[in-house]
C-alpha cells in the first residue's frame, strides 16, 4: 500500500480476509530459537497465540504479502523478511511485498529496537511460511490423491510429478488457514537455499538516491494543513503572553493558533508561512519558569553527586581484595549524544469521522496508538497508526513527539490532514538524548601471568528509555498542556544501563555495581543504549591493563577467552590489518565485543593520524576494519551496510559530538555548535562477515557502536602516547 492510500482502505481489506491465507506468530522477548526439528516448545509468545493467523497473506493472483510489525529503518527489514518468505515458499523474490508496521493490519511487534529485527521479525515469518508450506502439501495432497512428500512447492504453486499443478489461491478457495503452528516444523534445507545468504539489493535505495518521495516527510495530501510548535526557550517554562491577533498580522497566511497551556500549535496553508509564524513567536512570546540546569561543574562530577537508586548487576567471585591490591584504577565518561536525525521529525495526522490517523517513523506504532488514545482521551480502536520510513532515523528521536503535536492539532481542523515538521532547532532543543555516563575501573593482574584475576565495574547514567510505550506523559506535547501530565520518577531502571557492562571475557572475580541517576536532560534510547558507554570503558581498560602488563593487545584478550567465535573476529580482524605500515604519529587500536553478550560479535581495528600540536593535535581516523559473526546472514550486504553505518556513526560520536548547555537551556542547537562527521571527514571502512549458516542469526545493528569508540581512542594513545578517558576525543585534549 503507499503512503499516499485511503486510510480505511488497509484496515478494510484486513478485515475482509477473503482470497488470503494468514499465517503467523510473535516472538516478543523469544530467547535463542532451538532448531526448528528439535525446540521443545514453541518460540516467544506463539505459545499464547498459537493459530495461523497473521504474518501471511496468498493474494488471489498468487502473489505472497508479508506483514511485519518492524518499521524500516535502514536495517534492510523488507527485503531480509521477503527474502525468507520467499525462500520457505519457493516463490520468486518479485512475487513477495512487504507490509510494514501499521495498527490493525500488521502483528504487534511492539518496538523496532535492539537489534532485533531480524531475530525476532524475520524468523518468526521463517517459521511461518514453513508453517503454510506444510498445510499447502496437505491441501494439495488431497486433492491429487496422493502424499505431501510426492509434491513440491514452485513459483506459488503445488506440482506433482504428473505434471498436475494447483495454485495457491486454487488450493485456498478463498478460505483462510487457522492451524496451530506446531513443533516439529520442518524448513527448508539450507543446502537448497536460492534467496537466504545472498546479497539482494535493496529497491528502497534507489528511491531514496533518485529523491523519490519515500519518508515521512515527503508525505503530501490533498488540502493538507501545515504546522510547527512554539517551544519555551527552556525545560519546562511556561506560557506568560503571546499576541496572536499581531501575529496575523505579521503574518496573514496564518490559518489558526492553537494553544492548550504552554502548547502553541501554529496552522497555516503554506509551509514557509508556518515557519514565518514559528520565527514570529520565538521573538514575541512571552515565557516564565523554566528548570535551571547545573551549569556550574563539570557533567561527570555532577552524575557521581546525584542521588542514585543502585543496582548490583554482577557479583562473581570475591573482588575484596582490589581494595588494597589494584593494578590499575581508570574513571571513564561518556557525554550526552543526540540523534542527530538528518530530517528533522515529521508527522501528518488527520481526525475523520471519530478517527485519527496518524503517519509516523515512530519504531513503535502500537504503543504510540495507546499512548495518543490515552492523550486525547478516546478509544485506541479509533486510532490508526501507519508506520513510514523516516529520513536519517534510528532510535527513540522525536517521531513519537511530533505523531503527538499532529495528533493534537488534527482535532482543530477535523477532516484536513495535518503536517507537522519540526525545524533543526525543535530537533536538537528537544529531542530525547542518549545518556551520559561515568564509569570506575578497577583490576588486578596475577604478578606471575599477566592473568586479570579480578575486576570492577562502577558506574552512573541516567535511564536508556523513555518510550511512551502508553505512557502519554511521556510525549513532549503532554507535558506543556493546560492540565499537564507528568512523567513520573522511574522506579526501577532498563537493563539498557547495564548493557554490556559485564565483561564476556573469562574473570575469576567480577562486580559491577549501578547507579541510576536522573541527570538535567531528557533522554531516551540511542542506538546500542549503554553498550556505547560501558565497551569504551571496558575495551580502554582492557588496552590499558594490555599496555602496563607488556602484553600484545590481541593475545591478551585472546588469553581471556573461552568462547571459540570471539576469538575468530579477533584474529579475523588482527589478519585484516597484519600489512599495514604505520607513519609517525600514526596509531592502530583494536577492541571487542559481543553485542549484550548474547548478540553478534564485533571487533574492530582503527587507524587513526594525530597532526603536530603546532597543527592543532586533530585526529584524522585514516581507515577502520571490523569483523563480524552474526550467525546465518541472510543478507550479507545488508549486514556490511548496517556495520559500516555503525562504525562511521560511533566515530563521529568518539570524536566530534556532545550535546552542550548552560543554566538556561540546550546550547547545541544547529550543526555548527554539533558537529557531526562530514564526507571529508568519513575514514575508509572495511567489514569482513563470518557467516555461520549453521548457526542462529544473531542481532547486529548495534554491534560495532561500543568496539569502534573504543578502537580509537587505544589507536589514540598508540599514536601519540596520551590516554583520552572522557569523550569526545577533541584536539583540546590532546594538547591539554
Amino acid at each position: 500500500m503507499s503512503h499516499h492510500s485511503a486510510p480505511t482502505a488497509s484496515r478494510r481489506d484486513f478485515l475482509k480476509g477473503v482470497g488470503c491465507l494468514t499465517v503467523g506468530f510473535v516472538m516478543f522477548g523469544a530467547g535463542p530459537l532451538a532448531a526448528a526439528s528439535a525446540g521443545p516448545e514453541l518460540p516467544g509468545s506463539l505459545q499464547d497465540n498459537p493459530r495461523i493467523n497473521a504474518w501471511l497473506e496468498v493474494l488471489a493472483d498468487g502473489r505472497v504479502r508479508v506483514l511485519t510489525g518492524k518499521i524500516e529503518i535502514g536495517q534492510g527489514i523488507r527485503t531480509a523478511v521477503a527474502q525468507i518468505a520467499a525462500e520457505e515458499l519457493d516463490m520468486p523474490l518479485e512475487r513477495v511485498e512487504v507490509v510494514l508496521a501499521e495498527t490493525g493490519r500488521t502483528p504487534d511487534e511492539r518496538y523496532t529496537a535492539g537489534s532485533a529485527s531480524i531475530e525476532q521479525s524475520a524468523m518468526s515469518v521463517r517459521y511461518a511460511a514453513a508453517a503454510a508450506r506444510q498445510k499447502l502439501l496437505i491441501l494439495a495432497a488431497a486433492q491429487f490423491r496422493t502424499t505431501p512428500g510426492r509434491l513440491t512447492l514452485r513459483d506459488g504453486a503445488v506440482h506433482a510429478s504428473s505434471g498436475r499443478q494447483l495454485s495457491f489461491a486454487q488450493l485456498l478457495g478463498g478460505q483462510q488457514l487457522t492451524d496451530e503452528v506446531r513443533l516439529p516444523l520442518p524448513l527448508k534445507p539450507k543446502a537448497n537455499y536460492r534467496y537466504v545468504g545472498r546479497s539482494i539489493p535493496r529497491d528502497d535505495i534507489e528511491r531514496m538516491v533518485r529523491a523519490e518521495s519515500y519518508y515521512v516527510q515527503d508525505l503530501r495530501f490533498p488540502g493538507m494543513v501545515h504546522a510547527r510548535i512554539l517551544r519555551p526557550p527552556s525545560y519546562e517554562g511556561r506560557l506568560a503572553s503571546f499576541d496572536t491577533k499581531a501575529l496575523q498580522k505579521a503574518v496573514p497566511g496564518v490559518l489558526q493558533v492553537v494553544i492548550d497551556g504552554s502548547f502553541v500549535g501554529l496552522l497555516a496553508e503554506r509551509e514557509y508561512d508556518a515557519k514565518l509564524a514559528q520565527d514570529y513567536g520565538r521573538l514575541h512570546a512571552r515565557w516564565s519558569g523554566g528548570r535551571k540546569l547545573p551549569a556550574d561543574k563539570p557533567l561527570a562530577e555532577h552524575l557521581r553527586s546525584l542521588p542514585a537508586v543502585e543496582k548490583r548487576t554482577t557479583d562473581k567471585g570475591n573482588v575484596d581484595a582490589l581494595a588494597t591490591d589494584a593494578t590499575l584504577r581508570a574513571s571513564y565518561f561518556k557525554p550526552y549524544l543526540m540523534h542527530g536525525s538528518i530530517g528533522p521529525s515529521c508527522a501528518v495526522a488527520l481526525f475523520a469521522k471519530d478517527t485519527l490517523h496518524v503517519w509516523t517513523h515512530s519504531q513503535g506504532v502500537y504503543p504510540l496508538r495507546d499512548s495518543l488514545a490515552k492523550l486525547l482521551k478516546i478509544n485506541p480502536d479509533n486510532v490508526h497508526v501507519k508506520g513510514v520510513p523516516g529520513s536519517g532515523c534510528y532510535g527513540h528521536n522525536g517521531a513519537d513527539d511530533v505523531a503527538a503535536d499532529a495528533a493534537l492539532l488534527a482535532r482543530a481542523v477535523p477532516g484536513r490532514h495535518v503536517r507537522v515538521q519540526w525545524s533543526r532547532e525543535d530537533e536538537h532543543a528537544w529531542e530525547p538524548y542518549g545518556s551520559a555516563m561515568l564509569f570506575d575501573m578497577a583490576a588486578r593482574l596475577d604478578p606471575k601471568t599477566g592473568q586479570i584475576t579480578h575486576w570492577q565495574h562502577e558506574l552512573w547514567s541516567d535511564t536508556h528509555s523513555t518510550r511512551p510505550a502508553g505512557s502519554p506523559e511521556k510525549l513532549l506535547a503532554a507535558q506543556y498542556l493546560a492540565e499537564p501530565l507528568l512523567p513520573k520518577p522511574e522506579d526501577d531502571f532498563s537493563g539498557g544501563i547495564y548493557r554490556n557492562s559485564e565483561p564476556y571475557y573469562d574473570f575469576p572475580a567480577v562486580r559491577v555495581d549501578t547507579h541510576y541517576v536522573q541527570g538535567p536532560l531528557r533522554v531516551s534510547a540511542l542506538r546500542s543504549l549503554g553498550a556505547f558507554g560501558n565497551v569504551f570503558a571496558l575495551e580502554c581498560f582492557m588496552e590499558e591493563l594490555a599496555v602496563k602488563s607488556g602484553q600484545d593487545p590481541y593475545e591478551f584478550r585472546l588469553r581471556h577467552l573461552t568462547d571459540e567465535r570471539a576469538k575468530a573476529v579477533i584474529r579475523k580482524v588482527r589478519d585484516m590489518v597484519r600489512t599495514e605500515k604505520l607513519a609517525p604519529r600514526e596509531g592502530l587500536g583494536v577492541a571487542f565485543a559481543r553485542y549484550k553478550n548474547k548478540a553478534a560479535y564485533c571487533a574492530v581495528v582503527a587507524k587513526v593520524a594525530i597532526a603536530p600540536e603546532e597543527d592543532g593535535a586533530t585526529v584524522r581516523v585514516r581507515k577502520i576494519w571490523s569483523a563480524i559473526d552474526a550467525g546465518e546472514v541472510i543478507n550479507p550486504d545488508g549486514l556490511r551496510n548496517q556495520t559500516e553505518g555503525g562504525l562511521i556513526q560511533a566515530a563521529s560520536w568518539t570524536l566530534n559530538e556532545e550535546v552542550l548547555f548552560n543554566a538556561q537551556q540546550v546550547t547545541t542547537r544547529q550543526w555548527e555548535q554539533y558537529p557531526i562527521f562530514r564526507f571529508d571527514e568519513v575514514p575508509l571502512v572495511e567489514v569482513a562477515v563470518l557467516d555461520r549458516p549453521t548457526e542462529l542469526p544473531l542481532g547486529a545493528g548495534e554491534a560495532a557502536q561500543g568496539p569502534t569508540a573504543a578502537a580509537l581512542a587505544n589507536a589514540v594513545f598508540h599514536a601519540c602516547g596520551k590516554r583520552v578517558r572522557q569523550l569526545p576525543i577533541r584536539p583540546e585534549k590532546l594538547l591539554a
